[in-house]
């Protein structure tokens, strides 16, 4: 990562550098929900458009296929498949690694997982007798410097939020130290709702739905200024729990032929998509649907089942190979839906590869914020993209997961329709045409090799130009116990 001038080159509208602009706003200061109703409208300014608000809804480990408009016969996502005629559906969306922190990292930072140094989610899986001595994270925690599109929406005026699930580092590194003025962040489970900071719930308090009250609440106190949402649910994510009526209701429906089709996680798609729902009604109730940017985004690809094959069967990312924790389609290709009134045109569908790197450029340009400086943006605006164009005229996109996890250490490249797959621990190459071979069943390495050395050799120039941790030979290395788990060093 490049080194940054003294106020990390972060320019706010009032000309403050990023850290006196911190101070002065008291950023960090205000924590409880009830702060959220002394906001001020922003003034308005007659030198730029009319700014809209955004709101980001993030799932955490949902599929590919889980909703409706992709393809799926037994959940019910009623609100997610309305979003979806109402604006844009992405085929080719991609989280920029197949677990958490890192790609919720590439969201908050606009940067490769690599870039930033957080590989894997934090703290991180570790076998301490594999062949391979895979790499820990730079940091277990995003760091400060790191301007994060938070702070750079704050900086204009935008008031934001964060509730939910953040998973970026504890208590000094939480959201109202990167640019939030309110957070609640999940530390518990479905049922078990804990909060920071805590306040007083109802013993049958369901997690999605606070949280979504919440986020209804801020869209409220700041309805008349610009602002910055970022509701990032814990839900689909393990265990699995659900209100018992709708658990119910999916054990009694009919199962489709093919599928796992678990009640209790179809019980949980549907209390992500009652969340959209509630949301896309607040605003709709507020009159701010047609100024209002709304994106919904998984932060990786569906879990078939636990990493130590000791839980029940979750659910199958079919037709796409594989799981969350690799980087096969199953793991990295995502559910991504964009409605922003007046730009998208509704019901259209894009084809053009994304990943998760992309949104913080799509917001500044979205939001008319000033020029980043002084941290390099490893994304591409989807502006255009939302717009009408079918091409964003980037040559490939990138993975860099060197991690024991649902599969081994190994690396990836797309480039239109071709991907390269490095696995690290044998060096073999995978290949495959996407177009042709969604599910990444047969390997065309040996059939085109030039094509397969080119696009190892791109994507080792990337590692090289991200600073990318490699795994190295484990000394411990013990073939009879390779599959065993410890604890992390970290």
């Amino acid at each position: 990562m490049k080194k940054r001038s003294s106020n990390n080159g972060f320019q706010s509208n009032t000309g403050l550098g990023r850290r006196d602009f911190l101070r002065q706003t008291g950023l960090g200061a205000v924590g409880a929900l009830m702060s959220m109703t002394l906001a001020r409208p922003a003034k308005a300014s007659k030198s730029r458009p009319s700014r809209p608000n955004v709101v980001f809804i993030l799932v955490d480990d949902m599929g590919w296929p889980d909703a409706g408009c992709y393809g799926n016969t037994f959940h019910e996502t009623p609100n997610i498949d309305r979003l979806a005629a109402q604006g844009m559906r992405f085929t080719d969306a991609y989280a920029a690694c197949p677990v958490c922190s890192p790609t919720r990292a590439s969201i908050m930072s606009g940067q490769y997982p690599a870039h930033v140094g957080i590989i894997d989610f934090i703290p991180g899986h570790w076998r301490p007798y594999e062949k391979l001595r895979v790499p820990t994270n730079r940091t277990q925690y995003l760091p400060l410097e790191i301007v994060t599109v938070a702070e750079a929406l704050k900086a204009e005026g935008y008031a934001t939020g964060m509730f939910g699930k953040w998973h970026l580092g504890g208590r000094g590194y939480y959201p109202d130290k990167q640019g939030f003025d309110v957070m609640s962040v999940s530390r518990g489970t479905h049922n078990r709702v804990k909060l920071y900071p805590s306040r007083p719930l109802p013993p049958d308090a369901y997690l999605s739905e606070v949280l979504t009250e919440e986020a209804d609440a801020f869209i409220k106190a700041n309805r008349d200024r610009p602002f910055f949402l970022y509701l990032a649910h814990y839900a689909v994510h393990i265990p699995l729990q659900a209100r018992q009526a709708l658990i119910d209701k999916y054990e009694k429906k009919p199962k489709p032929a093919t599928g796992v089709n678990n009640p209790i996680y179809a019980a949980m798609v549907e209390h992500v998509d009652n969340s959209v729902g509630a949301v896309m009604k607040q605003l709709d109730d507020l009159g701010l649907t047609e100024n209002t940017l709304l994106i919904f985004f998984s932060d990786n690809g569906g879990l078939h089942q636990i990493f130590n094959g000791n839980g029940p069967i979750v659910s199958t990312n079919a037709p796409l190979r594989d799981e969350k924790g690799t980087v096969y389609e199953g793991g990295i290709r995502e559910p991504l839906i964009v409605r922003w009134p007046g730009v998208v045109a509704p019901g259209t569908t894009c084809h053009e590869p994304v990943t998760s790197v992309d949104f913080f450029p799509t917001l500044l340009e979205a939001t008319h914020a000033a020029p980043h400086q002084g941290q390099d943006l490893d994304g591409k605006s989807l502006v255009p993209l939302l717009k009408g164009r079918k091409h964003l005229g980037r040559d490939a996109i990138y993975w860099h997961y060197p991690m024991y996890h649902h599969g081994t250490p190994a690396g990836a490249i797309r480039m239109g329709d071709w991907k390269l797959i490095e696995f690290f621990d044998d060096n073999h190459l995978e290949l495959y045409n996407l177009a042709e071979d969604i599910g990444e069943t047969t390997n065309l390495a040996e059939r085109h090799p030039r094509r397969a050395k080119r696009m190892q050799r791109k994507l080792a120039q990337w590692r090289v130009s991200v600073n990318a941790a490699m795994p190295t030979p484990n000394p411990d290395f013990d073939p009879d116990r390779r599959k065993e788990w410890g604890k992390h060093p970290a």
